[in-house]
């Protein structure tokens, strides 16, 4: 796969050469998850560089660029590509997104295997963020939204449509991947935000009122869900911080069930967990996507059962902290270490839950 994407980028082989290529890999995907336990299916995100900027990019009213200043965030330990997206005109859903082709043949290689066909797209949050939580200065927002409130309802509108347009196309599991959350319990970056004169509490308010706005006429037959990431580069981050500073926020959106990670001290206790209304579904990421190593079984029983305090067993689920590559370059675990996580995702919730 990276292989046939570098030949792409250099023009050696045609668009059309590399989608057989990536359909191909992603069939293959899709029996190994298969074969591995799971029920509910992805594609690997195959078809992009990025978890965010590829979907980001191909709405209208915004484009990637090439920033002068690097990738706007720094992971810990290492640089993620120059790269990024910016608003150009009044953001609306593309229907001719190339994402909808995509879940289209997911759908069709996981139906043949009787299996549910996940789709992954990134929280409107992020271009929130991008423009105004953490711009590199070139933002033209201002100008294209003089009533930044009209930014915000285009936000919600565009989602609203794209969640129609994969319902259309037979979606009935789709997720919003979200760093913004993570972005904001960050002690470092909430500090900076009141420099620049933004309250992270206000900015947490105005995330929370994106969401639900963009999930307000959601058919009651498609789950959605978010995933909460601290950032995810060749095995390295980006935000350090417990769930405690948005947590109300985040657990009052109207998510059929929330992805948290908390594989390691950066993310906190329990605690937080107190604020998801019950009946919502928790999935705790307690096995690391970022090293090979494998948790200890019986620990992650004991960290399932410590959650219980806050949310009923039976609300609960286990999973990976995040994916094991959010950006081509990918973790660094082979692919047999990656099955042996989801292995143990897989063991782990059978003995608990049972099947």
């Amino acid at each position: 796969l990276k292989k046939a994407r570098k030949d792409f980028s250099e023009g050696k082989i045609s668009r059309d050469e590399l989608k057989e290529i990536e359909d191909r890999l992603i069939d293959e995907l899709v029996e190994k998850e298969k074969e591995v336990g799971l029920k509910a299916v992805t594609d690997g995100e195959f078809n992009r560089g990025w978890w965010h900027i590829d979907f980001l990019e191909n709405l209208d009213g915004v484009e990637g660029y090439v920033p002068q200043t690097g990738y706007n965030q720094q992971f810990k330990g290492t640089d993620a590509p120059a790269y990024n997206v910016r608003v150009i005109g009044k953001v609306k859903f593309n229907p001719n997104h190339p994402f909808l082709k995509n879940f289209s043949y997911l759908k069709e290689v996981a139906d043949k295997r009787n299996l549910i066909a996940k789709a992954t797209i990134p929280s409107p949050t992020m271009l929130y963020r991008q423009e105004i939580l953490a711009n590199d200065g070139s933002s033209k927002l201002k100008e294209i939204y003089p009533n930044i409130e009209e930014f915000y309802a285009d936000l919600s509108q565009t989602y609203a449509d794209a969640i129609k347009a994969f319902y259309d196309l037979g979606c009935r599991y789709l997720q919003f991947d979200d760093t913004n959350w993570a972005f904001l319990v960050d002690k470092n970056k909430r500090e900076a935000l009141l420099e620049k004169g933004i309250d992270p509490n206000e900015a947490t308010k105005i995330s929370k009122k994106i969401i639900n706005n963009a999930l307000a006429n959601k058919p009651d037959d498609l789950i959605i869900t978010t995933h909460v990431c601290r950032g995810n580069h060749a095995s390295s981050w980006l935000f350090s911080g417990g769930y405690e500073a948005v947590a109300e926020d985040l657990f009052a959106t109207d998510y059929d069930g929330y992805f948290l990670e908390f594989d390691d001290a950066r993310s906190g206790s329990f605690e937080p967990l107190r604020f998801v209304p019950a009946g919502k579904r928790v999935v705790l990421g307690l096995v690391t996507s970022k090293k090979p190593e494998l948790e200890d079984k019986d620990e992650l029983k004991q960290k399932i059962q410590e959650a219980t305090k806050y949310v009923d067993l039976d609300n609960l689920a286990l999973s990976t902290q995040c994916g094991f590559a959010s950006t081509e370059e990918g973790n660094k675990l082979t692919e047999k270490d990656q099955e042996n996580k989801l292995e143990l995702v897989i063991e782990t919730a059978k003995e608990v839950w049972g099947d």
